[in-house]
């Protein structure tokens, strides 16, 4: 092809530093270059649009508005044209040679005072196209413009500080072509595979066709733009595999758009199993964030919390500057708006979904309820939390049966004031554990959770509404007395005498000498009906969670002191409060007090040594044994 005089110009001192450090950098993300060049070449395309929309008159103006990539292995290069506005030579200098006059030497700031984000701060200071040189030992640009008389010129350069523009032969159509003659250790950029997952990254979802080698890579539309009455599920759907490479169907869909005060568009997907089945990808989640189609993050964390980390999808707003940085959108009042509407868009339409479709809510909390639990600490969106947690409790026959709080509260008896809860490991152990007794006898119903989250998350909220959430082992007994027994114990023994109840108060004492300073107190119990034995924390104390929190923090394994209580009405207690009246010194005494205060430390999850514990229980069975043969005469 026939050239006219090549100009040279010199870049200015700013430009020759920028790219020294491009050049001889190294960078994570090199690959953002492609991002840029697109970016730019969408932009002449829609300005080029935009004339043709107004009647101008255009150059070509039958072309295809599209971008079009090519890929040479062989000469390490790399093509890229669209069919938009062109430059003439005066813009060709004003935005090539100069680039962003009073942007360029903030960016060299940011850039030195932390090279490591260089890629993130690429474009937002008018640089997007001299990140190229990453990658490029040569570049070349032949350009059009639009305008009917507009003579073609190039642009080429080294990037070494330098620049030669000169014109090009009038056959050349309208738009723009940048050839990059990669580096050697960049050719993975002339690979054709390499470039099409660069193109599906960061910009798929560009408006114009972008055809690689002829073929176009950005099939899936971004439908999230479209109203959502002419969006069919198939649509949907098809859009969400494409997301996420899931096979199934996603069982919510939210599209939401809002244009006032803040200007975004979201489609957002709750998946129908959790992906993170071993808990091996908790940072692995995310919303990616576009800015005019174009791909900004991958999978921001910034735009939802931890605790709807399920949720998969993308969020585009024109209100964001384009290619904005990390670091920006972190402080930026607008980011922070559209993240608190997102987050505030996925709880009404599980809200919604909870009072419209409780069983699909059902089905949505055994999936992603241990995830949604985390969010006990969003105090901004507490209210919205609590309505929609779910546990089971007391008031169902089994665990499956979630209730809200909501329908606790519908169920609680008349003066009842306070919500009450256990943790255990299972079903069976929180409903054969001695705290639970006194609210079976009331007919109080109370929460059971089986996950330490849960037993965290409520501990930490404390109350509902008007009503405080409390463990059941700081439950004020005086309250709970004051209720009517809905049961009583078919074989309770009858009431202690005078003197029985001087003999128990004596054995109370003689079992706190006994187990000295393990226990602050032992004390009558009224909370027990079928256990001997319990222990409590005192009035003050922190809760039983708290207190296992705190010492694994600390890495404290002692045993918390507690209350033990006994119960005066239990079977065994009846016959050591007789053997007590016989002889207060009895071996027995101090066998069976060790026995039912490390029994009661198994129960809470605090001895540390069975070993004691199984030889007392292999003596007590041994002494018992004689016995038996004794009352039914084997000998």
């Amino acid at each position: 092809m026939a050239t006219k005089t090549k100009n040279k110009y010199e870049f200015k001192a700013e430009i020759k530093q920028l790219l020294d450090i491009l050049v001889h950098s190294l960078y994570t993300h090199k690959e953002i270059f492609l991002r840029e060049l697109i970016s730019n070449a969408s932009d002449a395309l829609d300005k080029v649009r935009f004339q043709i929309t107004k009647g101008e008159e255009v150059k070509d103006k039958d072309l295809p508005l599209e971008i079009n990539i090519t890929t040479n292995e062989k000469k390490k290069l790399l093509t890229v044209s669209d069919t938009g506005i062109g430059m003439t030579e005066e813009e060709l200098v004003e935005n090539i040679g100069t680039i962003a006059k009073s942007g360029t030497g903030e960016f060299l700031k940011k850039l030195s005072e932390n090279k490591e984000k260089a890629s993130e701060l690429i474009g937002k200071f008018g640089v997007g196209f001299y990140s190229v040189f990453m990658v490029a030992e040569k570049v070349i640009i032949k350009t059009r413009s639009y305008k009917p008389d507009a003579v073609p010129v190039a642009w080429e350069s080294d990037g070494s500080g330098s620049y030669e523009i000169y014109e090009l032969d009038k056959d050349i159509k309208r738009g723009t072509t940048i050839e990059v003659y990669l580096k050697d250790d960049e050719k993975e950029f002339a690979e054709e595979w390499r470039i099409e997952s660069i193109i599906k990254k960061h910009s798929n979802f560009v408006a114009f066709p972008i055809k690689l080698n002829k073929k176009q890579i950005n099939t899936v539309s971004a439908i999230w733009r479209e109203p959502k009455t002419s969006i069919k599920p198939e649509q949907y759907n098809e859009f969400y595999k494409f997301l996420t490479y899931d096979n199934e169907a996603p069982m919510e869909v939210i599209h939401t758009s809002v244009d006032a005060p803040i200007q975004f568009t979201a489609l957002l997907f709750i998946p129908k199993k959790q992906f993170d089945f071993f808990g091996l990808q908790r940072e692995d989640y995310g919303l990616d964030l576009y800015v005019r189609r174009v791909l900004i993050q991958h999978k921001s964390k910034d735009l939802l919390p931890e605790y709807l980390s399920f949720v998969r999808g993308v969020v585009e707003s024109e209100d964001l500057p384009l290619n904005v940085s990390r670091e920006t959108l972190q402080e930026n009042i607008i980011f922070t708006k559209i993240a608190n509407s997102v987050t505030a868009s996925v709880l009404n339409h599980l809200s919604k979904m909870a009072k419209e479709r409780p069983e699909d809510y059902e089905k949505f909390w055994r999936e992603h309820g241990k995830i949604f639990t985390l969010g006990y600490s969003d105090f901004a969106n507490m209210d919205k939390w609590q309505e929609l947690y779910r546990f089971n409790s007391s008031f169902y026959e089994d665990e499956k049966g979630l209730s809200s709080f909501e329908r606790y509260v519908s169920r609680m008896r008349d003066n009842q004031k306070e919500i009450y809860y256990i943790f255990g490991p299972s079903r069976a152990a929180v409903e054969n554990d001695p705290h639970t007794e006194i609210f079976k006898r009331k007919g109080v119903e109370v929460i059971y959770v089986y996950d330490p989250l849960d037993d965290f998350a409520l501990s930490s909220i404390r109350k509902y509404k008007d009503y405080e959430i409390k463990p059941v082992d700081q439950a004020d007994l005086s309250k709970l007395e004051k209720l009517d027994d809905v049961e009583t114990a078919e074989d309770k023994p009858s009431e202690m005498t005078k003197e029985e109840k001087l003999h128990f108060s004596s054995l109370l004492s003689k079992m706190k000498e006994i187990l000295g300073d393990a226990v602050t107190e032992v004390r009558e119990s009224k909370r027990l009906s079928g256990s001997p034995a319990v222990l409590v924390n005192p009035d003050d104390a922190l809760s039983s969670t708290m207190q296992k929190i705190l010492q694994i923090q600390n890495n404290d394994n002692s045993i918390p002191k507690r209350i033990m209580e006994i119960n005066p009405n239990h079977k065994l207690i009846r016959n050591l409060v007789k053997i007590f009246a016989a002889n207060s010194n009895d071996e027995y005494i101090e066998q069976v007090t060790r026995q039912l205060y490390e029994s009661a430390l198994l129960l809470e999850g605090y001895l540390k040594d069975p070993h004691t514990l199984v030889k007392n229980i292999n003596k007590i069975l041994e002494e018992s044994s004689d016995w038996y043969v004794q009352v039914k005469d084997l000998k």
